[in-house]
């Protein structure tokens, strides 16, 4: 195996169980802490409540971003992915084995806020890492397929957390899953993390990252850096993805609660539905990836957002006809079109900044995206519902987002050719 497929195999299993771990949380706030961690509250409160502690996951990440990507530019990509992964791999574990509100009342709520934050602050770092270790060692005519096996483990993170829960969900009674079965996918994230410590530590540093060092001592303070010299790069970049983030967790997040709470789909369905669309949702990144180191990367970006803003004013439509069926080709539809841009979307934030500034600039782009957009998205949308009664109000939203997010890809420059080793600016 070539060195750059044994790095991007590393970055997609790490980064797997990175999102395994932040999507089980998800899945959780939709079906299961409201009634444990805020029963003394109204259902639709605690589900306000349990979204809102969803959202503090993505106030950390710009946080982990700033000081990860920090120190990704001054240390290294790879000491600094490890770091990432027992940070999100213990809060995890946490969370799990927190005691609920009933054990140790306002405790309850309180450690889980401080479990989600460190969850957010370790992925804020993750993405930007695993992105340059696959992208700086990849050939530079095939930066977008490598660059997509950490994209994939995104999709994979959706089936793995989804599948762990439907198993504890079938295999025992809606009373004992509410009691502890909850639990297990959270407690079982500490043999994924193990794994995935075992293969980064075996991998070596990017060359570029060394490359760059050699020629001069690391910036001081890099993120500084890239706001003054790239700020308006990473303003574009965010906003480009910023409805990829809010309408990919109204899927992944807020369906699953819409879905069973409000159109009475059984949470064996809703969640089938979802493994379904994560399948096509992984093809589509690495199909759209493949075709960026062709065709370039830019087009497919745009093609993927303005595909998107036709299927936000779909998606809620179809699914509003309580047809499983239509449902389904809801869910499809909307990943497999955040897949033409997930897919070259590592290579092409790597390739927008240069290397001594590169982790700050990548981590920054993303977690700026993801604060505004997934961050509150689950949060808006139940809100805007329980306001009309409607779905109205939450496509309108989405398409809003998906209109930005296209216009600022437009602003973007085409990357797919550039030298990631020439001249730092």
């Amino acid at each position: 195996m070539s060195n750059a497929r044994r790095v991007a195999l590393a970055s997609a299993v790490g980064t797997t169980i990175e999102w395994y771990d932040f999507f089980i949380y998800g899945t959780a706030a939709a079906v299961v802490f409201a009634p444990q961690f805020f029963p003394q509250i109204s259902p639709l409160a605690g589900t306000l409540a349990s979204f809102a502690t969803f959202a503090i996951g993505f106030v950390a990440r710009p946080l982990g971003g700033i000081v990860m990507g920090h120190l990704g530019d001054r240390v290294g990509r790879r000491s600094t992915l490890v770091w990432c992964l027992m940070l999100m791999g213990g809060s995890t574990l946490a969370i799990g084995l927190l005691p609920n509100y009933a054990t140790i009342g306002l405790w309850a709520p309180i450690l889980l806020v401080a479990c989600r934050f460190v969850q957010g602050f370790a992925l804020g770092g993750e993405w930007g890492g695993a992105v340059l270790m696959s992208v700086e060692h990849a050939p530079r005519h095939r930066r977008g397929y490598y660059g997509s096996f950490v994209a994939l483990g995104l999709p994979a993170g959706i089936i793995l957390s989804n599948l762990v829960f439907l198993l504890a969900s079938t295999l025992v009674t809606p009373a004992e899953f509410a009691a502890w079965a909850w639990r297990v996918p959270f407690l079982a994230s500490v043999v994924l993390v193990a794994v995935g410590l075992y293969v980064r530590l075996g991998l070596a540093e990017s060359p570029v990252f060394e490359a760059a060092l050699r020629a001069g001592a690391p910036r001081r303070l890099p993120v500084v850096d890239v706001l003054r010299t790239n700020g308006h790069t990473v303003l574009l970049a965010a906003g480009s993805y910023l409805a990829i983030s809010a309408l990919g967790y109204l899927v992944i997040v807020y369906f699953v609660s819409y879905a069973t709470g409000e159109l009475g789909f059984p949470l064996t369905t809703t969640l089938g539905l979802l493994l379904v669309a994560a399948v096509a949702f992984a093809c589509s990144i690495l199909a759209f990836a493949v075709w960026s180191d062709r065709l370039g990367r830019q087009r497919i970006m745009r093609w993927s957002n303005a595909a998107l803003i036709l299927w936000a004013l779909l998606f809620f439509p179809l699914i509003d006809t309580r047809s499983v069926l239509l449902a389904g080709v809801a869910v499809c539809g909307m990943l497999l079109a955040q897949g033409a841009y997930i897919g070259p979307q590592a290579a092409v934030f790597a390739e927008l900044f240069p290397t001594a500034v590169r982790y700050s600039g990548v981590s920054l782009s993303l977690t700026l995206g993801t604060i505004f957009g997934g961050a509150i998205a689950p949060f808006v949308a139940t809100a805007l519902f329980s306001a009309t009664g409607r779905s109205t109000l939450v496509t309108i939203y989405g398409a809003t987002l998906a209109v930005i997010s296209w216009l600022c890809v437009r602003g973007l420059t085409e990357t797919y050719r550039r030298d990631l080793t020439e001249a730092q600016s």
